[in-house]
Order: C-alpha cells, then structure tokens, then sequence
C-alpha cells in the first residue's frame, strides 16, 4: 500500500512549494501526492506554481492530484461574468497574480483594476483550461481530500460525491470542524490557526502552536498560511508525519 501526502493551499509561492518538495521523502510510482486547491493569488508566483503542479507528474514516480479550490472556481466564474467583489478586494490577492500572469510594468493602480474587471482579455487560456478540468475531491484507502468541507450539519456530512459543490470549494462551518466523524478527511481553506482547539486539553491548550497542521479525531485541517505570511504544509499517511516549508 502506497503512502499519499496531502498538500495544503499554496497562494502563488513557489519558493515554499519547492522547499517543500525537497524535504518530502524519496516518492515511488505507489505513492500520491495530493494537492488541495487554491494555486493561484496572494503570493508573487502565481504563473509558475500552476506551471510546477501542473507538470509535477512528468517529474516525480508518483502520482499526482491537483484539486478545485475555492480561488480557482472564482476565477473560472469571473472569467465568465467579472466579480469585482472578488478580483478587486485586496485580501483576494488577484492583484498579485494578474502581475504574475501579465506583464504590467508601467501600469498604474486603477489601469491595473480596470484589467482585473476584463480577465478574458489577458488571463492565459491554458490556465482556464486546466483550472476547468480540476476535480473537486479525491479519495483513497487512507483518506478522503477536498479543499475547503463537506455538506451537511451537525454530525450528518455527505460524502463529496452527493454534496453541493459550493460546500466542497467554501465550508466554513463550526459543525463541521467539530461535529465530523467518519473516514479521515484532509482539508484546506481555513488557515489553521482559525480552527477551534475545544478538543483540546488545557495542557494541549498551553502548547498548541495555532499556526501548525491541524488534528482533531477524523479531521486534519493544512492550510498554514502560505500566501498569508505563513508557509506549506503537507501530511504523510497513513504514518502521520508532517512536513513544511519553514
């Protein structure tokens, strides 16, 4: 039975993608790598990560899963039907990768925003493509993997295939991080450090680090941050075993 590693969001930073990649162990043609969505915005390298994951599997034994996260779906709508809410808001980081994806040298602050409110214009097609293609979860013996939660309330969470897709790509629901129970879950999405530590013991209170991979029961929360000022993470399983790019 091969081993998978689950990838938290990378946000555009290549230098902690790489640095990640060369402290995994030496993968064979049984293992996986799974990465959990949200390549792009926030950090300076948007274009070259896509680059990297998108290709990774010409380069590596294993195999390679690069799922929808919720940035990628936004872009794909808004290259339908432009969303300032989304391209515009600064948090979003969608002016960081129209530089990375554009040369924009001379090119002002509201020129900048008015060529995020036209994406078709400029956004590279095979980009489009590939985002389109990206599947919403991944499952195998260890694990379920999705980027942001499932569907559902309380202690009832469908499976990914019967749940909405919305849930899949956005969950931020108190019940979810503290009502799941069923087969291990790997998600993305909400930075670690926002989760709840209720399950906690207030010796494990004191020492918690809020900013490291997330553990509770069935449930292991990997976004650390990267794009944030934070930095990757990933999880070996079935050992357990953490790695990141710090």
């Amino acid at each position: 039975m091969g081993r998978t590693f689950a990838i938290g969001d990378i946000h555009g930073e290549l230098a902690h993608l790489e640095r990640l990649l060369t402290r995994l162990p030496t993968l064979h043609s049984d293992d996986t790598l799974v990465f959990l969505g949200d390549y792009l915005d926030r950090g300076p390298d948007s274009k070259r990560v896509i680059e990297r994951v998108s290709t990774l599997h010409q380069h590596v034994p294993a195999k390679v899963v690069t799922l929808s996260g919720n940035h990628e779906e936004a872009w794909l709508r808004s290259l339908k039907h432009p969303e300032p809410g989304f391209l515009l808001r600064p948090e979003n980081g969608c002016f960081q990768a129209l530089h990375s994806l554009t040369d924009c040298t001379g090119v002002d602050d509201l020129e900048q925003a008015a060529m995020l409110l036209q994406p078709t214009k400029w956004f590279p097609t095979w980009i489009h493509d590939w985002m389109e293609a990206l599947p919403l979860y991944y499952e195998d013996e260890h694990a379920i993997y999705v980027h942001a939660g499932l569907d559902g309330e309380g202690e009832v969470w469908l499976h990914p295939r019967d749940g909405r897709k919305r849930n899949l790509l956005w969950c931020r629901e108190p019940d979810f991080y503290r009502g799941y129970k069923g087969k291990r879950l790997c998600f993305g999405h909400t930075l670690t450090k926002e989760l709840p530590i209720d399950h906690l013991s207030w010796f494990g209170k004191i020492l918690d680090d809020p900013s490291d991979v997330w553990l509770r029961g069935d449930l292991i929360g990997l976004d650390t941050a990267c794009g944030k000022g934070g930095y990757l993470s990933a999880i070996e399983l079935p050992s357990g075993k953490i790695y990141d790019s710090r």
